[in-house]
């Protein structure tokens, strides 16, 4: 047992190393951090909380905060929802559901940043596919997608919302395919409505499932740098600028690790009481 024991630690040794040394010890370094008036090549002078007093001051703070809200809303609303609606669709025998499951979870396993050169192209005004069929219609003006500040934003949301709509595809197909087959016939006997079936049996059994689809969306979607980066530089102007973006141009083109820190410190805070309402929350409703 005791031999067993040593092997087991032996085991889990590189599993520990590996969250010190890529997750603990960076958090660490970062706290540290964001007390300090720290910029490269200058000697790090301690300002306590200063830097984070500063970002209620800084307008590019609220700008890139409103734009990564106004993402967050968008795109964990249309991404739950189309996985949803997928997920009730392929949650029966349909001929070629195989082939179809296959072709929609594709985009997931896509390069954030490889599908943000991609709708650079798609999106291109002057050779993208979706401004050449909207013009082939005539009467339909294509919208500036890297020039007007809402169509900019729209084209974002797109993106990710393609990718990430799988996600939330796979796990709430995996809960819908977990309630048991005896709910549906009880609910066939007292009403021969979808809706009421869905809202009476579906839906309180997908519940869980769904909050944590929710959850991670959120904190996956409030962290979202690769497609703004790639596809539209946080343009124009600062229209697409998600917090994210903004904490990478103050850290590593600014080089004010001080203040990138404490920022990158605010988002961790505000993820933490985020996701800390939705658990309690679930918490409540399951006990």
């Amino acid at each position: 047992m005791v031999k067993k024991g040593r092997v087991n630690s032996v085991f889990i040794v590189p599993g520990l190393a590996w969250v010190a040394i890529f997750t603990i010890f960076p958090l660490l370094y970062t706290l540290r951090l964001s007390f300090f008036s720290a910029r490269l090549g200058t000697t790090e002078r301690l300002v306590g909380l200063s830097n984070f007093l500063h970002a209620g001051q800084d307008y590019r703070f609220w700008n890139s905060l409103g734009v990564s809200v106004f993402f967050v809303l968008a795109s964990v609303t249309l991404t739950v929802l189309l996985g949803l609606g997928f997920a009730l669709l392929f949650n029966r025998p349909i001929r070629g559901q195989r082939v179809f499951r296959t072709l929609i979870v594709l985009p997931l396993f896509t390069a954030p940043i490889a599908l943000g050169w991609m709708g650079l192209t798609i999106f291109s005004e002057t050779s993208g596919p979706i401004n050449g069929a909207l013009g082939a219609l005539g009467e339909i003006n294509p919208p500036g997608w890297f020039h007007d500040v809402w169509a900019a934003r729209a084209s974002i949301v797109i993106v990710d919302v393609w990718q990430w709509t799988p996600f939330c595809f796979l796990v709430l197909l995996a809960a819908l395919e977990g309630i048991p087959k005896e709910f549906y016939e009880s609910a066939r006997l007292e009403t021969s409505s979808w809706w009421e079936a869905f809202r009476r049996v579906m839906l309180p059994s997908i519940a869980p499932a769904l909050s944590i689809v929710i959850v991670l969306r959120l904190v996956e979607a409030f962290k979202v740098f690769d497609i703004p980066f790639s596809m539209t530089s946080g343009g124009p102007g600062s229209a697409t600028q998600t917090y994210s973006y903004y904490v990478y141009l103050v850290g590593l083109r600014n080089f004010n690790q001080g203040y990138a820190s404490a920022l990158a410190y605010i988002l961790l805070i505000v993820m933490i009481i985020i996701a800390s309402f939705f658990f309690s929350r679930m918490r409540h409703n399951y006990e």
